[in-house]
């Protein structure tokens, strides 16, 4: 059944379509994925404007500042306030020096998000032993999808959460692959919620970016419902990261560091 207009969850619009199941087409009072710009300043100038969904907003800021090694913390941070439109972003940090990169306008298409960072001269190899059974990656992605409430009701949204043994930790859905992690982030420093050592978990594809932002998370295992890209699957090799694509009910495809989830090199 249809979610009607009044049910409509934060991050959606109510919209009427007409639907064809076979011969027959009906209308239905559904809903369409809500889609804003958020601008972001950081003690005054002006960071990045990015196209994303309006929910876990300042999720999404701190997450990115984290994600582009701009903080360290959230104890960073004193001062964000949203204006009234929830369209802008100011963010007052704890120390007056900041080095901030050229300005950035990301965008939530298909081509990946944009980056400030030089990702292959970023980070070093991750240093840790963290390792996990395969069960845990289709618990986790089970769980994902219950997570999905903005997908499950619209559609057209991308999902991402941080998982351990004990369930998900943190969870988050965007318009943005990128923004759905970012938001991961800055959920857990607001949360106080550690990232090192835990799974990261991403609807959409894993792109190069994605994968630095799991770097700087220092999360050794991340994985996704559809593909790495190439460039990912290199990164991951250097950086001590497996990572697992396709993992749905009845299996997985393991692309790299395949002992962290048991399996002989």
């Amino acid at each position: 059944m249809a979610t009607k207009p009044q049910e409509m969850l934060t991050g959606a619009l109510p919209f009427t379509y007409q639907l064809i199941e076979g011969d027959n087409v009906r209308r239905v009072e559904g809903g369409v994925i809500d889609e804003g710009l958020l601008s972001i300043y950081v003690n005054g100038e002006s960071l990045a404007t990015m196209m994303c969904s309006p929910l876990q907003l300042e999720a999404l800021t701190v997450g990115f500042l984290y994600n582009e090694g701009l903080i360290d913390s959230a104890d960073e941070i004193g001062h964000l306030q949203l204006n009234l439109t929830k369209s802008v972003a100011d963010v007052i940090l704890t120390r007056d020096e900041v080095a901030l990169p050229r300005r950035m306008i990301l965008t939530t298409g298909c081509g990946g998000g944009v980056t400030g960072q030089l990702l292959s001269e970023s980070y070093p190899a991750l240093e840790s032993n963290y390792c996990a059974e395969p069960s845990l990656i289709s618990r986790l992605m089970r769980q994902l999808s219950g997570a999905a409430r903005l997908y499950n009701a619209v559609r057209g949204v991308h999902t991402a959460v941080l998982g351990a043994e004990g369930g998900l930790l943190v969870s988050a859905e965007d318009v943005g692959r990128h923004n759905a992690v970012d938001k991961v982030a800055g959920q857990a420093l607001l949360e106080a919620i550690e990232t090192r050592d835990r799974v990261l978990l991403t609807s959409g594809r894993i792109s190069s970016e994605m994968l630095g932002k799991a770097r700087r998370m220092r999360v050794p295992i991340v994985a996704s419902r559809t593909a790495p890209t190439s460039i990912t699957i290199e990164l991951a090799a250097v950086w001590n990261i497996c990572v697992v694509g396709y993992a749905r009910a009845g299996g997985m495809r393991v692309y790299t560091h395949g002992w962290r989830l048991g399996l002989d090199e």
